[in-house]
C-alpha cells in the first residue's frame, strides 16, 4: 500500500465569505477535525488589513500550531511584475508576514517573469528566513504559462540558484490557461514542492473551480506523476451543507489518491 500523503485545506476550500465572517482560527479547527497535517491561510481573506500585522499573525500561527497543524501563508501578490523585474517589496513582505505566522512555506504567484531569475536579489531576501518560497501557476496567461516556468527553472540553475524556489502545481488552473495538466506535471515535477488539488468545470469566463470526481482519470494520471512526498492542499469548494463529513471524506481519499 502506498505512503499517505499529509494533505492541508486551503482556506478558501470553506468559502470566501466564511472565512472573512468567521475568521481563520475556525476553518483551521474544521481542517483539524477533518484529520488533515495543515492549513493554508490567504492573505486576501483577511477582514481588516489589521490581520495582517505581524502581532496578530503571530497569534493565528500559534492558535493553528497549538491544533497540530503546520501552515501555509498565501499570498495574492506576484514574484515579478509586469516588466519581468523582481518585485522585491512584495517578496519582503509576503516573507515577513510568512515568518510572523511561523508558515512552514509563502505562496506567490509567478507574475510577469521573462528571462531573468533575479536569483542573487531573491538568496538576499531569503538569507536567515526558515519559510520556503514557492510559486504558483495561475489562471492568468501572465503568470500561467507552461514555458514561463520551464524557463524560470532554468534561469535559477544558470545563474547558479538551483533550488532557490519551488513550485506549487495548481492542477485546476492549468485548464484556464489552455494548457493540458499532465503536460505541465511532466515537465515541472523535479520542482514540486506543493499541489493545489483541484478540477476546473465550464468554459472561459464560466469556468470555475470545482472537487475532482474520485473516478477522474485525467486528475489521476497527473497526481501519478508528480512526487508523492510532497503536500496536497484540497482547494476546491467543499459541501457546506456537510461541511466537516465532507472535508473528512477529501482528506481520506486525497491522501490515498
Amino acid at each position: 500500500m502506498s505512503k499517505a500523503v499529509e494533505i492541508a485545506i486551503v482556506a478558501s476550500a470553506f468559502g470566501a465569505d466564511a472565512v472573512r465572517a468567521s475568521g481563520h482560527r475556525k476553518w483551521a479547527e474544521a481542517s483539524r477535525r477533518a484529520g488533515a497535517a495543515g492549513f493554508e491561510v490567504r492573505r486576501e481573506l483577511f477582514c481588516h488589513e489589521a490581520d495582517a500585522a505581524p502581532d496578530r499573525l503571530a497569534a493565528l500561527g500559534e492558535q493553528i500550531a497549538q491544533l497540530g497543524l503546520w501552515s501555509v501563508y498565501s499570498s495574492p501578490a506576484s514574484l515579478y511584475a509586469d516588466d519581468g523585474q523582481l518585485d522585491g517589496p512584495a517578496l519582503r513582505r509576503a516573507l515577513d508576514e510568512a515568518a510572523a505566522l511561523g508558515a512552514r512555506f509563502v505562496k506567490l504567484q509567478l507574475g510577469g517573469f521573462v528571462r531573468e531569475a533575479h536569483g542573487d536579489a531573491i538568496a538576499a531576501q531569503l538569507r536567515g528566513v526558515e519559510v520556503r518560497l514557492v510559486a504558483e501557476n495561475g489562471q492568468l496567461t501572465q503568470g500561467g504559462s507552461l514555458r514561463q516556468f520551464v524557463d524560470l527553472f532554468a534561469a535559477l540553475e544558470n545563474e547558479g540558484h538551483a533550488g532557490l524556489i519551488g513550485m506549487t502545481f495548481d492542477v485546476g488552473n492549468w485548464a484556464w490557461c489552455g494548457v493540458p495538466a499532465l503536460d505541465a506535471a511532466l515537465a515541472l515535477a523535479p520542482y514540486v514542492e506543493y499541489v493545489h488539488c483541484k478540477s476546473a468545470a465550464g468554459e472561459g469566463a464560466r469556468r470555475f473551480a470545482a472537487a475532482p470526481a474520485a473516478d477522474d482519470a485525467r486528475f489521476a494520471a497527473v497526481l501519478k506523476q508528480l512526487p508523492r512526498d510532497v503536500p496536497r492542499g484540497i482547494e476546491f469548494p467543499l459541501d457546506a451543507t456537510c461541511i466537516d463529513e465532507d472535508a473528512t471524506r477529501r482528506v481520506a481519499w486525497l491522501a490515498a489518491a
